[in-house]
């Protein structure tokens, strides 16, 4: 089957895993993903990721962070959909939570968040808030 949008996918797989409690989630993989689950590490968001290779693009195996037994990662949204893209200026980049959450951003200068961005000057594609 096919996914019109497979980043939704991706984080609506990521909040049905947290809300199963489960420890682990595996999505396909794709360069955008695995840019994101970049980020998601390096932010803290989640424990770890392993890329599994298949017959297709792989497969990335996210091991979700929980602290108390609670999730790290209280929300995710997506924000630019295929129907409705939304790009902002290097100047109105949004802050998510008042700078309690971040906004994956995609630039000219690649994947990056939104306190990224604003260090860069670069306006893009606002991908999704996580907080």
């Amino acid at each position: 089957m096919s996914v019109t949008d497979p980043i939704a996918d991706y984080l609506t797989r990521i909040r049905n895993a947290i809300r199963a409690n489960q420890k682990r989630v595996e999505i396909p993989s794709s360069h955008l993903k695995r840019e994101i689950t970049r980020i998601l590490k390096e932010k803290k968001y989640i424990t770890d990721y392993i890329e599994k290779p298949d017959n297709k693009s792989g497969v990335l195996v996210i091991l979700l962070k929980y602290n108390s037994g609670k999730s790290v990662i209280s929300g995710l949204k997506r924000i630019s959909k295929p129907g409705l893209r939304v790009y902002v200026g290097a100047d109105e980049l949004p802050r998510v939570l008042g700078g309690l959450g971040i906004a994956i951003i995609s630039t000219p200068k690649g994947i990056m968040t939104d306190q990224q961005a604003r260090q860069e000057k670069v306006g893009g594609e606002v991908i999704c808030h996580i907080w």
